[in-house]
């Protein structure tokens, strides 16, 4: 199978056809957690960490200001994220039928200093994250560095969008690559 077109995904996501959105929505997704869940299957393999993931991931697309705005416009202008300030970010989430999540992100100021900001200075716009829900963020981030030998970003769980609380893990993909795990918990959770 051929690679997917990750830049021409994300300049359809703005498209005026919603099939078209929807379609570009699906390429992104489906690279996203191909990706990831061939680096987590370990995890996914193990009981207890297993019983700790609820509900399907979500794929992180990192993205200019000016392309946030126009796949913004284009899907309606959706709610913005409630993001902490220090994150230096604004993100919007796009759903699609039957189970497509993403999250676009962006830096709140050109030039930021925020992990977004350092992507796309770095890698231009792409997948950033795949986020992976779970019911304890805490517990899941002591197994995986545990039983995986992996360091979490950050040595405690953090405040996320939308009053989450979240950990981030680079995790070793296949191919030699590595792919950027948050693992997100819901106050609703």
């Amino acid at each position: 199978m051929a690679e997917p077109d990750i830049a021409a995904s994300i300049a359809a996501l703005a498209g005026a056809e919603a099939s078209g959105r929807a379609h570009a929505a699906s390429v992104l997704y489906d690279a996203g957690c191909g990706v990831a869940l061939a680096a987590t299957a370990a995890w996914r393999a193990d009981a207890e960490l297993a019983s700790l993931f609820t509900g399907r991931p979500t794929v992180g697309v990192a993205v200019q200001p000016e392309t946030f705005a126009r796949i913004r416009a284009a899907a309606g202008s959706p709610r913005l994220a409630d993001v902490p300030p220090e994150q230096d970010a604004q993100e919007f989430e796009l759903e699609f039928p039957p189970a497509t999540a993403l999250d676009i992100l962006t830096t709140r100021e050109p030039h930021g200093t925020g992990a977004i900001a350092h992507f796309l200075d770095r890698r231009g716009e792409g997948i950033q994250q795949i986020e992976l829900p779970v019911t304890d963020v805490d517990r899941a981030t002591a197994l995986i560095r545990e039983r995986f030998a992996l360091q979490p970003v950050y040595p405690h769980t953090r405040p996320g969008a939308d009053a989450t609380r979240v950990n981030f893990f680079l995790v070793p993909a296949p191919g030699g690559s590595k792919v950027l795990i948050e693992l997100v918990e819901t106050s609703s959770q």
